[in-house]
């Protein structure tokens, strides 16, 4: 996608109320998983997937680029908690955690250093 800053700002999820349903709330649900064991897979799983999907939604409506890497990174996340739920396979749960939180963090280096979205220039 490529658009004016302005026009992309516009349709952006991540600036408003919005966020706060979408990636606010979940994150505070991942966040109480992390100190309430016997509930993590059920906060996990439709926390990161809501993040996931949203992100995947905020990447096509305005191009936010941290999106379009982060929304398949909480799916996987939501996918490998509902595996280890399962049993199906272990995959502890540290590691999914860390790996959305240092996956999270280098999406938005990245879009810190060339721009906020896709086809725009890093301010």
């Amino acid at each position: 996608m490529n658009c004016a800053e302005g026009d992309c700002a516009r349709r952006d999820l991540v600036s408003g109320w919005s966020a706060v349903l979408l990636w606010g709330i979940p994150t505070a649900l991942i966040l109480l998983g992390v100190f309430v064991p016997v509930v993590r897979a059920a906060l996990w799983i439709p926390s990161f997937a809501v993040m996931g999907v949203s992100c995947l939604a905020n990447a096509s409506r305005c191009g936010r680029l941290h999106c379009h890497a982060t929304g398949p990174l909480f799916l996987a996340a939501a996918l490998a908690t509902a595996l280890d739920a399962l049993a199906i396979v272990a995959v502890p749960w540290t590691a999914i955690l860390s790996l959305a939180a240092v996956g999270t963090a280098m999406a938005f280096g990245v879009e810190w250093m060339r721009g906020r979205y896709v086809g725009t220039p890093a301010a």
